[in-house]
């Protein structure tokens, strides 16, 4: 199986593509793993060579004890294309995935080709909340919360009738509570706003229409506010715009790193 030890931690990872061409990495969200870009994969194979990996205490990489930060995950990301040889990639990633890709252009921003941050904000809700859900899972596991997510991460109709939907669920509750918690912790404590116009890699930011964790109002906007230079794409979904408009998705990543300022 596909592991490279970086930063310290074993990382799972798969790598698909032809040799030669850009390089892709794919970023997934709190509680899920590599496998949720699946619907992206096939047209996104066409054009990139495309790295998904498993973020630290999520699927198949090393689950380490304690609180996380963001700049420990993006270290992660860092380490990882590094250790892989590759100095220069574009990046999506998707809520979680969008912070640790924040974190990347403001801190790393001489890798980058191209930056699509979906479904994701600069600060990502009250203290309080995140005290309450590190709470509910430190006494009840995953499964304590995994009906609230599940109505977070979908829209009702397709959370009945989506298989990608009942996939999410069953690797949401497969998730390391110690790894989800340490992640929790990195997002509770995240606060990109200030450094926000540091960003100058081209950046699409992509929102849902329906997305009751992340909204437009106080988070996507925000970022294309104050990222100079960004494109915006809303979709008519719920917190996974990926599974849920994988179509719209993918069509928007795709003419957003095919234009001239994004070197991928």
């Amino acid at each position: 199986m596909p592991f490279i030890t970086a930063n310290n931690t074993r990382q799972f990872y798969r790598l698909e593509g032809q040799p030669g061409m850009p390089v892709l990495m794919l970023s997934h969200s709190l509680g899920a793993d590599h496998g949720m870009w699946a619907p992206q994969m096939a047209d996104l194979l066409s054009h990139f060579q495309v790295l998904r990996y498993d973020t630290r205490g999520h699927g198949a990489s090393d689950v380490s004890k304690g609180e996380y930060t963001l700049e420990l995950l993006g270290r992660d990301a860092l380490s990882l294309m590094d250790a892989l040889g590759i100095r220069q990639f574009a990046f999506c990633g998707l809520s979680m995935g969008g912070a640790v890709g924040q974190w990347l252009a403001i801190h790393a921003q001489e890798h980058l080709t191209g930056l699509v941050l979906a479904n994701t904000s600069p600060q990502f809700g009250p203290r309080n909340n995140w005290e309450a859900r590190i709470k509910a899972v430190s006494d009840g596991g995953m499964a304590a919360i995994v009906d609230v997510v599940m109505g977070r991460f979908f829209s009702p109709e397709v959370l009945a009738r989506d298989p990608y939907a009942a996939s999410v669920k069953s690797i949401f509750l497969s998730t390391e509570p110690t790894g989800y918690l340490g992640c929790c912790a990195a997002l509770r404590d995240f606060d990109s706003r200030e450094a926000l116009r540091k960003i100058h890699v081209p950046t699409l930011v992509i929102a849902g229409d329906r997305d009751l964790s992340t909204p437009w109002e106080g988070h996507g906007e925000v970022l294309a506010r104050d990222i100079p230079g960004a494109r915006v794409a809303r979709l008519p979904s719920a917190h996974l715009s990926n599974i849920e408009r994988p179509r719209s998705f993918t069509t928007a990543v795709l003419e957003f790193l095919r234009l001239p300022g994004c070197r991928a």
